[in-house]
């Protein structure tokens, strides 16, 4: 417990630069892990001898299912971490254990109700995805097993947030690659040794979680946490849930409507453009993943930092680590517009060589990304409101970008300019709009949120 008051201690008063690193690394390399897992797990399917492709599409069609779990994880973990956290810096730790507790009984029973439904009505879901008579075979095999691990993910992914909201974000780290690195021993063990094709992938999958989640749970119970798991803390309590889940809805919504914002996408370039299309924007959402993924890892990070001197009053702190924070991710983002603006064809050829793909790529993706400098500002002030526990702000910026404005734009500009250009047009205007939005909006309740000194709370 006295190395848990040390990392409590250190989110008020260590230098904040040096702060922000040591807890921005292991959560960039948290996210860079789970990307490689992705990437290497869809290589091992995809390298399945005779029916890899079909195995692959199978696969991928049970990707929003998988992505709709994850982010009710995120709906009970992301939603209670930053509470637990501030409850830590007003020095209420009963508080935050209680919120930890109510929070693990939400995942727990969040867990059984999507187990149990996906798992009634899989096949129609399935076919409503996208699955063919040739593919549904694979997406049943992979997801009846994956669906037993549920309670898996959403302890791994939705307690891990818990141990960040500490300070220990190095621990948080490991928790991820524990998981990752074991997924990817085992997934050739039972894919091609034991011959389980793509139930060997499912259950690789599931087991590297079990072993995640236990030991997240292990950490949380043990007496080097400053959060403790008990189980006096997990009946539930309405108030503390309702607070959880006002401020979780927002990460919620971010996570669950990335698969509705591909299906729009993916449709509307199929319309005006053509198969070569929609590799073009599989190739930059690719793209737009290894930009956007390490950047939230310095979010993720820094919001601790936030949230604890929030909650201890300490506002100058906060507005200190969002400048700081705020100039990170802007910097990140606008280095990022430079160099897919300078050289889009290298990057196409990263993930194929077609002649034709690769140039139509390399003319599409600096409007794709034009407005991506201008993302570091809305990702920096999102990160902020979630700290400040700032739920319906949260919920509104969350809708405002892929809700409010990407998808309308995908759906109305290419029939206003009857041609496909106008789907690639609408990132660039709905990643400006967002970020000016959201930077006016922060400026303008900065001074109500975070009081110059003797003001009070």
């Amino acid at each position: 417990m006295a190395q848990s008051h040390k990392d409590e201690e250190a989110l008020a008063s260590a230098p904040i630069g040096h702060l922000m690193f040591k807890l921005a690394v292991p959560s960039v390399a948290a996210q860079l892990i789970n990307m490689l897992y992705n990437i290497v797990d869809r290589i091992y399917i995809g390298h399945i001898p005779e029916v890899g492709q079909l195995a692959l599409t199978g696969v991928g069609i049970t990707f929003p299912i998988l992505m709709l779990i994850s982010a009710f994880a995120a709906f009970f973990g992301a939603g209670g971490a930053p509470l637990a956290s501030i409850r830590l810096g007003a020095g209420d730790r009963e508080g935050a254990e209680r919120i930890l507790g109510n929070s693990l009984t939400m995942l727990l029973c969040t867990a059984a109700v999507l187990t149990v439904t996906f798992s009634a009505f899989k096949r129609p879901i399935l076919m409503a995805f996208g699955a063919s008579e040739a593919t549904i075979g694979y997406a049943l095999d992979y997801i009846s097993i994956y669906l037993l691990g549920t309670i898996f993910v959403q302890l791994a992914l939705g307690l891990n947030p818990f141990i960040s909201a500490q300070g220990k974000s190095l621990v948080a780290m490991c928790s991820v690659l524990i998981g990752a690195v074991l997924n990817i021993v085992l997934d050739p063990v039972f894919i091609f040794v034991f011959g389980l094709g793509v139930r060997g992938a499912a259950t690789a999958t599931i087991l590297s979680q079990a072993v995640s989640a236990t030991w997240v749970l292990f950490f949380l119970c043990s007496h080097r946490s400053g959060l403790r798991v008990r189980p006096a803390n997990m009946r539930p309590c309405k108030p503390v849930v309702g607070r959880i889940a006002s401020l979780g809805v927002a990460p919620f919504i971010m996570q669950s409507t990335e698969s509705l914002v591909t299906v729009v996408l993916n449709t509307g370039l199929q319309t005006y453009g053509g198969d070569l299309y929609v590799g073009s924007l599989t190739i930059m959402q690719s793209v737009m993943q290894m930009v956007v993924l390490p950047i939230q890892g310095i979010t993720q990070g820094t919001q601790p930092i936030m949230s604890y001197n929030y909650g201890a009053g300490n506002y100058q702190r906060v507005r200190a680590t969002f400048k700081r924070l705020l100039t990170v991710t802007l910097s990140a983002t606008i280095l990022a517009f430079l160099l897919v603006s300078s050289f889009p064809g290298a990057l196409a050829r990263l993930f194929n060589d077609d002649p034709e793909l690769v140039a139509l790529v390399s003319r599409v993706m600096p409007i794709f990304f034009g407005g991506i400098w201008a993302f570091g500002a809305q990702m920096a002030c999102q990160c902020a409101f979630m700290a400040l526990g700032q739920a319906k702000t949260s919920l509104f910026l969350a809708l405002l970008r892929k809700v409010i404005l990407l998808i309308p734009l995908a759906l109305i500009l290419p029939r206003l300019t009857g041609s496909v250009m106008g789907i690639y047009t609408a990132e660039p205007i709905a990643d400006f709009l967002a970020s000016a939005t959201t930077l006016t909006l922060f400026l303008s309740r900065r001074k109500k949120l975070l009081p110059v000194a003797g003001e009070q709370h």
